[in-house]
């Protein structure tokens, strides 16, 4: 039986035809040795034919056909023009080897061409790949390479779906950066607290705060020039009178020695660099949260932003997070403690990362790993649903949260939770009609204005009645206003109390004949 070999490059559809076999059998390792000679492998294999593609999108659309195991139109037309006819009720006297299974089902579904794929035929189309120049004739050096590269660069920018919004590395670098932060700030606090309190020790004990310390030391500078002027401005700092009134009093009386003017200059700058750290922090929170709330917003409002970002960069990304299990996410972090507790027979640890969730530090030393168990859950749910949902909305998270409190409070007052698949019944509900709520505006936007504009005549119409009664009731008298008055406002009289009252007269009757009305209509009906 004859052995044709479908190779596909990156310039073209090539066919082979293995018609040397019977000199080294259909041995893998007799292949494997005659690949590196070309003498000998071509002997084995020769090309048959060969479809080179029209374009580069043409090639793309190839391959990508090829990747997904489907047979085109353009494979399908080359493979019935060169390979033997198959005749229906006999059996083929040729096979098809291919590098893809999935395709040589689909090519044998359409075609009935038999098709096979082995480490034979695998050994085979690697000894093609390796001389394939060899075989075609008119190719220049380089141009299988450059058309190699390009398809290489067009497919894999056709298979990663990129977008701008939901980069989640930006997350990682900036919880990295948020923490260094953190670190580098109080550290720096810590400097300038030492170095200010060899001139002004008493502001330690005054003012806590790392970042006002930093704000009074570059507005105070010199304490032997502190005076009551200067009150208004430690008052706006420090936002507490008695507290600036507090500062002024402790720098007439202090212990600490003086300092140079070139001295006071460098503590000044070194204050106003910590105070620019800090300020840089804050505007870098903020920019984490809104990352956060674009790339994963379910898992920011499950369980923080913060956390959320900490448990994506650790993962290495929101993908990598999505695929790990709830048990790996409830650990997440805490690898050298598990491995230890491995080595050493020992307890392994209840939680990672997620210790710094709220939501552990209100349960109870009892039900924390209780607790830490089933927020990595949930976690686990909201990353996935972050991952691979393509529209952006917190429902799920808001509905997880509310399920990781429920929980809370089952373990301390015992009330029952709800079930998981009503809550997410819930959530899509909610999701669903927050879709179809502007396509209702939409289409209600024109039902809306009628009434609107029957308001506004009934509105008018009032208006005249009211105006014309004016005159009438400065000459007539009271009681006969009521009666006048009574058909205006009967939609007002309704709303009122049933009482006896004489005012409700003229109302009750206009009911009466209403009611009349009503019936005598159907009867008529009927």
């Amino acid at each position: 039986m004859a052995l044709y070999v479908l190779y596909e490059s990156a310039s073209g559809y090539g066919l082979f035809l293995a018609h040397g076999i019977d000199e080294i059998g259909q041995n893998t390792e007799a292949v494997r040795t005659s690949v590196s000679d070309l003498n000998r492998f071509g002997k084995v294999v020769k090309l048959a034919a060969f479809s080179p593609y029209q374009s580069a999108l043409d090639a793309l659309n190839q391959c990508n056909a090829v990747s997904e195991g489907q047979m085109t139109d353009e494979l399908r037309n080359f493979l019935e023009l060169t390979l033997p006819k198959v005749k229906e009720g006999k059996k083929p006297k040729f096979s098809l080897g291919v590098a893809e299974p999935k395709l040589g089902s689909h090519i044998y579904e359409v075609t009935k061409i038999p098709c096979q794929s082995n480490e034979f035929v695998l050994e085979l189309l690697r000894g093609v790949r390796l001389h394939f120049d060899r075989f075609i004739e008119n190719l220049k050096p380089g141009d299988l390479e450059k058309a190699q590269l390009g398809l290489g660069h067009s497919y894999s920018r056709a298979k990663v779906k990129f977008n701008v919004n939901r980069v989640d590395n930006m997350v990682i670098q900036a919880i990295f950066i948020l923490d260094t932060l953190d670190k580098d700030v109080n550290s720096f606090s810590m400097r300038v607290r030492e170095w200010y309190s060899w001139h002004f020790p008493e502001l330690v004990k005054i003012v806590n705060d790392n970042y006002l310390y930093a704000k009074v030391a570059k507005y105070v500078e010199d304490k032997s020039l502190l005076s009551e002027e200067h009150l208004p401005g430690l008052t706006e700092i420090v936002n507490d009178e008695d507290k600036a009134k507090e500062i002024i009093e402790a720098a007439k009386a202090s212990m600490g020695q003086d300092l140079s003017p070139v001295d006071l200059i460098n503590v000044k700058q070194f204050a106003q660099r910590v105070m620019d750290l800090a300020e840089y922090r804050k505007k870098l929170y903020d920019y984490l949260v809104a990352k956060m709330n674009d790339i994963a917003p379910n898992l920011a409002a499950l369980i923080g932003e913060v956390v959320g970002a900490r448990l994506i960069s650790h993962a290495g990304s929101l993908t990598n997070l999505a695929k790990c299990p709830s048990s790996t996410l409830q650990i997440l972090g805490a690898e050298k403690a598990l491995f230890r507790a491995l080595k050493t027979r020992g307890n392994t640890p209840k939680y990672g990362l997620i210790f710094h969730s709220s939501f552990i530090g209100r349960a109870s030393a009892r039900n924390k790993g209780r607790m830490a168990r089933y927020l990595a859950n949930k976690c686990s749910i909201a990353s996935r649903i972050d991952c691979f949902l393509d529209k952006s909305t917190t429902t799920f998270g808001e509905k997880l949260r509310e399920q990781v409190e429920e929980r809370l409070e089952f373990y301390d007052k015992g009330v029952a939770p709800r079930k998981n698949i009503d809550v997410m019944k819930s959530a899509i509900d909610t999701v669903d009609s927050k879709e179809d709520e502007p396509m209702e505006d939409i289409v209600n936007g024109d039902s809306n204005e009628e009434p609107k504009t029957e308001k506004k005549k009934k509105k008018k119409e009032k208006r005249k009645l009211e105006q014309e009664d004016e005159p009438e009731k400065n000459d007539a008298n009271g009681g006969s206003n009521v009666e006048e008055d009574g058909t205006a406002e009967k939609k007002k009289k309704k709303k009122k109390s049933k009482g006896g009252n004489t005012e409700d007269l003229p109302v009750a009757a206009s009911e009466g004949k209403k009611k009349k009305k009503k019936k005598s209509r159907t009867e008529d009906s009927e």
